[in-house]
């Protein structure tokens, strides 16, 4: 038997996760993520699967994200057809990310075909997928629940275990027989999230697996306590209250924007901070929000206890307005603070939450709230590094707003919450551990404390390099 493994993206970074599970000639993808940065370049990237789709033999979706699941319409644009798997929540939710892409990209061709025209240019650049494909990719996707062991090719089974990231989040546990005696089980970790999050439930313990793929976003970071959080978010409320101000907060709309809007409906409802109005400005979270209500057995016991047992609705309080209206959107832009706006994209590459910088970066009396990771080459990490000035649609801006940061609000798992979940796990087996989708400083250094740890070996997973597993 033949087993390697090896990455065509999210290496030494972030974005563009899409791994590769050989087994005696037959391919096995493990997300198909988008890559997300400078223009140009994550386009070029985009449209280089690096893989014919034809000699991939199923593909496992870890979690919904687009840096997960981005070009999954795009691998079946160029000719793919057999099944992706997911669990039921992932289904849902990526095919309402995925969608929401095709429509951003129809939109950005129309603009740049205009501005095309108006400069007498050609205009050749064309969307990566339609809406149809994006249907399409749905209706090859299975939902597979957790604890599900599958066959998905010749002698090769995955059970999905819960990753507690976002809803529906999976590690894929991989299992391939030979014979009747002899086994190899290689664990994808997807991205590893936290314990003791609101919403969603803690991360199951690590299965035994001979090998581990590992995330390692933040192999190098420590997250503040979620009473740390509160207390930060609060100050920020209060500094707004006082300069009359707004507070712009870029919100990933799945997972962030509802777990936020958890914990303002926490400090109203205790009185630690005055009642402002709250605006979900993101037709993509809205919907994302009914999808949330749909799957309660993603719930943490607390939220399925108040969904389910006191009907009470954490995602639904009197200062919070949802916004879909194009024109309801602008208009926040001439209400005075203080309020709140909460807006996708959650790394400022796209969506309203560039219009709602446009329009408050360069004024002082405002806050723009930093909750989540900010991938190299963004706008958001741009502003996280607090420059001076940014550009947004073309036209330069002088941040004059304050800049804060949140890392508490992460959903992905800092070194130390890494470690002991490994710690904590069946470790019986492990030969090796892999990360992936990590800048290499952060990679560096985890692979450092994992080696501190005792863990026999740990490697940083490079390009076009094929690791033997067997």
């Amino acid at each position: 038997m033949s087993v390697t493994f090896y990455s065509l993206g999210a290496v030494e970074e972030v974005t563009g996760s899409k791994h590769i599970l050989e087994v005696d000639g037959r391919s096995y993808l493990i997300d198909c993520g988008a890559f997300q940065g400078k223009r140009a370049v994550a386009d070029k990237k985009n449209r280089d699967l690096k893989i014919p789709p034809e000699k991939i033999e199923a593909v496992v979706l870890t979690h919904a994200h687009y840096d997960h699941c981005g070009l999954l319409p795009y691998l079946v644009k160029k000719g793919y057809k057999g099944n992706i798997y997911a669990t039921p929540a992932t289904r849902s939710l990526a095919n309402l990310i995925m969608m929401d892409s095709a429509h951003i990209q129809a939109r950005d061709a129309e603009f740049l075909r205009k501005k095309a025209e108006t400069r007498g240019e050609e205009f050749d650049w064309q969307p990566l997928f339609t809406e149809a494909d994006v249907t399409a990719a749905s209706n090859q996707t299975v939902g597979i629940s957790y604890h599900r062991p599958i066959t998905i090719g010749p002698d090769v089974k995955i059970e999905f275990f819960d990753a507690g990231h976002i809803l529906g989040s999976a590690m894929v546990l991989f299992t391939i027989y030979e014979g009747k005696e002899n086994e190899v089980r290689i664990l994808f970790s997807g991205d590893l999230g936290r314990k003791n999050k609101p919403i969603i439930r803690d991360p199951d313990p690590m299965p035994a697996a001979d090998y581990l793929v590992l995330e390692s976003t933040y192999g190098n970071r420590l997250h503040e306590s979620n009473d740390e959080a509160l207390a930060l978010l609060g100050k920020a409320v209060t500094r707004i209250v006082q300069t009359r101000g707004k507070i712009i907060i870029p919100a990933f709309a799945v997972e962030r924007t509802q777990e936020l809007i958890y914990y303002f409906h926490l400090l109203q409802d205790a009185g630690a901070v005055p009642e402002i109005p709250i605006y979900v400005d993101s037709p993509m979270a809205v919907n994302a929000t009914s999808i949330f209500q749909v799957h309660p057995e993603c719930y943490d016991t607390e939220t399925y206890d108040a969904f389910l047992k006191h009907h009470k609705n954490p995602f639904g309080f009197n200062a919070l307005t949802f916004v879909t209206n194009v024109e309801d959107s602008k208009r926040l832009n001439e209400k005075e603070g203080p309020m709140i706006i909460i807006s996708a994209d959650g790394m400022c590459e796209a969506g309203r939450i560039l219009h709602h910088l446009a329009n408050n970066i360069s004024r002082k009396e405002n806050t723009v709230l930093i909750v989540g990771y900010m991938a190299a080459n963004t706008l958001g990490r741009r502003i996280k590094n607090r420059a001076e000035e940014v550009k947004i649609f073309g036209e330069v801006y002088p941040v004059r707003a304050d800049v804060e940061e949140i890392n508490a609000f992460s959903a992905h798992a800092d070194y130390r919450e890494i470690i002991g979940w490994l710690n904590e796990g069946d470790d019986s087996r492990t030969k090796g551990i892999f990360l992936v989708h990590g800048e290499p400083d952060a990679q560096e250094a985890l692979q450092k404390r994992l080696l501190n740890e005792g863990w026999p070996s740990v490697e940083t997973v490079k390009a076009d390099r094929v690791y033997r597993l067997r």
